[in-house]
């Protein structure tokens, strides 16, 4: 009875480090959006448009792996005219179509989800949003410094998908180091 303990103890440790071994891992792309982590600040300028007004804003966030290193999340304060807005986006990697994924949710209930590629220091993205209960198509270009301490972002607005307009501008810094949560 104690070898047939054993050998039942042997098989339960022999197949914990197969699986173990197995492990699924998150795709080596994910490597490029390690330079986003950590905490930012911006601040933006709004043209006027079909998502509102023009005005000028500042912002944080913070950005940091999740759910094992196969997801990025990024948690954002704004501040404006109106109140603190708040997002919530999250980045995945597509190995299928060589992409990242992207959804992002914004206090009030506005949502975005859409696809960007990163090359060298250069981000290009699309996204869809639904803003009001109104649909929009969103497209722009992050450019990164070479230190990767900060970056631009540029966006244009389109209610048609034919149709774009300068939608905004943003400037961030990364400030070291990042907060503690």
């Amino acid at each position: 009875m104690q070898r047939i303990s054993l050998l039942l103890l042997a098989l339960v440790v022999c197949s914990a480090t197969a699986l173990q071994a197995q492990a699924p891992k998150p795709d080596p792309e994910l490597r490029k959006l390690h330079a986003w982590l950590g905490h930012w600040t911006y601040a933006v300028e709004y043209n006027p448009g079909p998502l509102g007004p023009a005005g000028k804003h500042t912002g944080e966030q913070t950005v940091r792996m999740t759910l094992g290193g196969f997801f990025l999340e990024t948690r954002v304060v704004e501040k404006t005219p109106a109140g603190e807005g708040e997002e919530l986006e999250i980045i995945g990697y597509d190995p299928v179509n060589k992409n990242f994924t992207l959804s992002l949710y914004e206090k009030g209930g506005d949502t975005y989800s859409g696809t960007f590629t990163v090359t060298t220091n250069r981000v290009a993205w699309t996204v869809q949003s639904a803003v009001a209960a109104k649909s929009y198509q969103i497209r722009g270009t992050d450019i990164y410094a070479a230190d990767w301490m900060s970056f631009t972002r540029k966006a244009e607005v389109s209610t048609d998908g034919k149709t774009w307009t300068p939608s905004y501008e943003k400037r961030f810094t990364k400030v070291q180091p990042a907060p503690k949560r």
